[in-house]
């Protein structure tokens, strides 16, 4: 089991993460004709805006509040309602998703008290959802904003089931750190069985680089209907694709009783079997030929990539449920994880195949990973420059990528996207054949050191040296 170093710097230096603001925001983009509008101010939408618009490519929807200091003194209830009206009466959405900033948050603003006086002054928009959620900036990451909007989401859509099963229908939980070629390729495994996938949300028909047939839309073009999420309470199962999602995934199965099936990620060749013979059990039907040829070939991939792979010192940054699944995927192929940073605190950490993980940003994976001999760091393009001084290569993986072209539609999970990571790594390792070692100089100065075991008053101070063997 993993030790959990805590973060104790005073401040971030080269930020890892991604706001919760913007995973929820991401979230809501995954259902149709939706439109996030942030609890903040102009600004707050406008860095956000460039981080999706730079990592798809794509026109994005985002509306803001708009607070400024006269607002964030005297109160913002007002904005919150006139901000969902304005939108609610010029665009037509099928719903409106309410995320809160820090700005917000620290003003003290009650969300949902703004939107029960948004529907009490304008009861003509009852037929529109409106989801409010708590995502200060300050507190958790994409994945936990993510997390928090399906939760909301589901509590506001979802009712007991009443109507009869659909007995070839399936919900998909999608988690964040699948991207929206991740989720065709599930989709396509789930309908190779007779059924017919629900998933939520759905970011594969929402931002996956296609050209609508018009030139403009204020609202999300594609994701889950409103429709499909309302008859989720008739599915046969529930397949749940991340351990974020647990907390709606229990509150699903509580509210609806409908059996569920968990995965922590689907990289690899175990965690796709699992996934095979859920869909086996639920549909009744035998696992596909193309699927068994699909498996042959990443275990052929497996054995051409373990001469470049075995053995080799990986590097991980990212949001909890990525860093974990990739680990785990990798050490099956012989790789040892000999740093693993992320920025917020998660139990799935524990698990991670490695001494200790630490809660931190760039910095501490440049620091820690100045004498480990790496062979790939595994992260965003946020840790570029931070391989670049490391000359290590870097295989980008996560939100966001701004410096690669169609890096959000790449397909990691399933048989088929194994395959393409194992080769993109081994790849990687042949480019990159180590040769003379050139000293590195870190440009944080001075080494910092970090505490091994337990706040409980006997713990010792240890360098990063005495941690990856």
């Amino acid at each position: 089991m993993a030790e959990i170093i805590k973060r104790k710097k005073a401040l971030s230096v080269s930020p890892l993460k991604s706001s919760s603001t913007i995973g929820a925001a991401l979230a809501f983009m995954g259902v149709s004709r939706t439109i996030p509008m942030l609890h903040g101010s102009q600004g707050c939408s406008a860095f956000g805006k460039v981080f999706f618009v730079r990592h798809f490519r794509e026109p994005i929807p985002l509306q803001t509040t708009a607070m400024d200091q006269v607002s964030a003194v005297m109160g913002s209830y007002e904005n919150v309602v006139e901000g969902v009206k304005t939108i609610c009466e010029n665009s037509a959405p099928h719903m409106v998703g309410v995320p809160t900033t820090g700005l917000s948050e620290t003003q003290g603003v009650d969300i949902n008290m703004a939107v029960k006086e948004f529907r009490k002054k304008y009861p003509e928009y009852d037929h529109i959802p409106v989801v409010p959620v708590n995502t200060p900036d300050y507190s958790g990451c994409l994945e936990t904003g993510f997390a928090q909007a399906v939760l909301a989401m589901l509590k506001t859509l979802v009712k007991p089931r009443k109507a009869a099963v659909r007995k070839k229908q399936v919900t998909v939980l999608a988690g964040s750190h699948l991207t929206p070629g991740d989720i065709e390729e599930i989709k396509d495994i789930v309908e190779m069985f007779g059924l017919r996938p629900v998933v939520f949300p759905d970011l594969s028909t929402a931002l996956d680089g296609h050209l609508p047939e018009f030139d403009f839309s204020p609202l999300s073009v594609g994701g889950t209907p409103v429709d499909e999420i309302l008859s989720i309470n008739a599915s046969a199962a529930t397949l749940v694709v991340g351990r974020s999602l647990t907390e709606a995934a229990d509150w699903l199965q509580e509210e609806t009783g409908i059996v569920d099936y968990r995965f922590d990620h689907l990289f690899g060749l175990q965690a796709v079997d699992e996934l095979i013979m859920a869909l086996r059990e639920i549909s009744g039907k035998e696992v596909p030929e193309k699927l068994e040829r699909q498996r042959a070939q990443l275990q052929d991939a497996m054995l051409d990539t373990h001469f470049m792979l075995g053995m080799s010192r990986l590097a991980f940054a990212g949001d909890p449920d990525l860093i974990y699944g990739m680990s785990k995927f990798l050490e099956t192929i012989g790789g040892e994880t000999c740093v693993a940073v992320s920025p917020i605190n998660a139990d799935i950490l524990k698990e991670i195949p490695t001494d200790f993980v630490k809660i931190g940003d760039l910095e501490d994976l440049e620091v820690l990973s100045a004498d480990k001999n790496l062979d790939v760091i595994i992260s965003n393009s946020h840790a570029v420059d931070t391989a670049a001084r490391l000359g290590v290569p870097i295989l980008r993986c996560g939100f966001p990528q701004w410096d690669l072209i169609g890096g959000y539609q790449k397909t990691w999970v399933g048989y088929r996207g194994g395959r393409q990571v194992l080769f993109d790594l081994a790849n990687l390792q042949l480019e990159n054949h180590k040769g003379e070692v050139k000293p590195y100089k870190s440009i944080y100065g001075q080494k910092p050191e970090y505490t091994k075991g337990q706040d409980n008053g006997t713990t010792e101070k240890v360098d990063h040296h005495g941690y990856c063997h």
